[in-house]
């Protein structure tokens, strides 16, 4: 494998938080900060940020040297304009890329091995995708071969890679996530967080 890249999706209006859920503190940090950090602790390169609504505002909470920050205009058009944005963006930056890991901000609980483990998942099974899994249902974050990058570059509106990945489930390999239930959509999910401290 050349090299795995890793999409970081933060370009949402985090409407049913009703403030962005990027910048919310955990220990110490915002969420999107948090899941620079682990990102950039990999051997993943290069690492791009796709950001959208209140971009201005949250990109200073990325680090320059840590990653790539892109401005996806057309934000509001759903998930799979930033896929497409976000994949554009790694392969202008290094075409030739084996394979991509999507990511979301709101899951404080992903870590640098987590990231690690489904790269090597990858190489050990030879599969074209890798999802995290909790509960035998699988979800973010997932790796991609370069094999289906056309099939995410074709998503559209507000799909995510779920419809490829059950396209695909016979070609699916897991790596045991067992916080992956836990992300931030609501002011509950975030104050169910803190109290987990």
């Amino acid at each position: 494998m050349h090299a795995c890249g890793i999409v970081l999706l933060a370009a949402g209006s985090s409407t049913r938080l009703g403030k962005p859920k990027q910048s919310l503190k955990y220990k110490g940090q915002s969420l999107l900060r948090r899941a620079v950090y682990e990102a950039a602790k990999t051997k993943a390169i290069p690492i791009i940020v796709v950001l959208g609504a209140n971009a201005a505002f949250l990109a200073d909470e990325v680090d320059e040297k840590e990653a790539h920050v892109i401005i996806n205009k057309e934000w509001k058009t759903g998930m799979a304009s930033s896929v497409i944005a976000g994949l554009n963006a790694l392969l202008q930056k290094h075409p030739l890329a084996d394979a991509v890991i999507f990511m979301m901000c709101d899951q404080p609980f992903v870590t640098e091995s987590l990231l690690n483990d489904l790269i090597i998942t990858q190489h050990k099974t030879g599969k074209p995708i890798v999802t995290s899994s909790f509960d035998d249902t699988p979800g973010p974050p997932a790796l991609f071969h370069k094999s289906i990058f056309p099939e995410l570059l074709q998503l559209h509106g507000d799909t995510g890679a779920r419809m490829i990945i059950r396209k695909h489930i016979n070609e699916v390999a897991t790596v045991a996530f067992a916080k992956g239930n836990i992300d931030i959509d609501t002011v509950e999910d975030y104050e169910a967080l803190l109290q987990k401290n």
